[in-house]
């Protein structure tokens, strides 16, 4: 009997462990919130009876391709990861997964989840989200040893999810469409230059070059920031003038909009880690409190 429990413990240790693996493989935390936004989309869009299908395959579908996406990164970028310790513990460089076993897996979550797409939603959505993995994996990925091009290439798969999911209710693209995915395509930029910036030392390592400005920790990149997250302060407000959603959300993504550029002052006075890791974190905040209040101010 203690063998057996011995035995079955062991397994479930394995069992666990390579869950969790897995998990770390398709980045679980950040598929699951580009899940949010596909889901924010398809509410927004959706008009009269609300389609349940749809909505399920885009929740599926979406996490798979993002999942895809994700562990397809990690396969390029093996070799990187070890140099760096924010990534050094990843499923790859620590062997917790094969390359081959990874191959596999991407590649089958890749087509689960286009085939949901298609047979769930519509093309178009479905082209968008293959689109989408393609910009993400073979264009952002090796750009991010070349430049800060790689930022703008990044943040249009990194917007793409609301606009996947107005186009799952919708089938198609219309302005209020692109309103959403253009809050989430400038918001990437001051999110991403704060996370090069408290990361800086770690990408360097790895030959990432994200910052702009040359790739200075310096005024220039901070004012740039500052930029970016200024233009928030008047696209919060467009989903309420175009009568998309209330007021109050536009109010609630005013303040949040204010607020995340408040932040961006300290980093110009300071030019500090400290800062540039609190605008981090107010990005974090930022969007997805704007896209619950857009939904909360979108439901009856």
């Amino acid at each position: 009997m203690n063998s057996v429990g011995v035995t079955s413990n062991s397994l479930l240790i394995l069992l666990r462990s390579r869950v969790s693996a897995y998990s770390d493989l398709i980045k679980f935390r950040l598929s699951a919130l580009v899940t949010f936004s596909a889901v924010f989309g398809y509410i927004l869009g959706d008009q009269g009876a609300f389609g349940w299908p749809g909505f399920i395959g885009l929740i599926l579908g979406g996490f798979l391709v993002s999942g895809a996406s994700g562990a397809a990164n990690q396969i390029m970028e093996c070799d990187l990861d070890k140099l760096m310790k924010r990534t050094q513990n990843r499923p790859l460089p620590m062997q917790l997964i094969s390359l081959q076993e990874a191959y596999w897996f991407t590649a089958f979550i890749a087509v689960s989840g286009i085939s949901l797409l298609w047979i769930f939603t519509n093309p178009l959505t479905t082209g968008l989200g293959i689109l989408s993995m393609l910009l993400y994996v073979f264009a952002y990925t090796p750009l991010k040893r070349v430049g800060p091009i790689a930022v703008f290439v990044g943040a249009i798969p990194g917007a793409m999810p609301p606009l996947l999911g107005w186009t799952a209710a919708t089938g198609a693209i219309t302005y209020e469409a692109l309103i959403i995915f253009g809050i989430q395509f400038i918001w990437q930029f001051p999110h991403f230059w704060a996370i090069a910036w408290v990361s800086d030392e770690d990408y360097k390592r790895a030959g990432f070059k994200l910052l702009p400005s040359g790739g200075g920790q310096d005024l220039n990149t901070a004012i740039q920031i500052m930029i970016y997250t200024l233009f928030l302060v008047p696209l919060g407000l467009l989903p309420s003038y175009f009568g998309l959603v209330g007021l109050n959300s536009g109010i609630v993504a005013t303040v949040c909009g204010v607020l995340f550029l408040a932040q961006t002052f300290s980093l110009m006075m300071d030019c500090s880690r400290k800062s540039a890791l609190k605008i981090m974190f107010g990005s974090f905040i930022y969007l997805p409190v704007v896209q619950i209040a857009y939904l909360l101010d979108k439901i009856p």
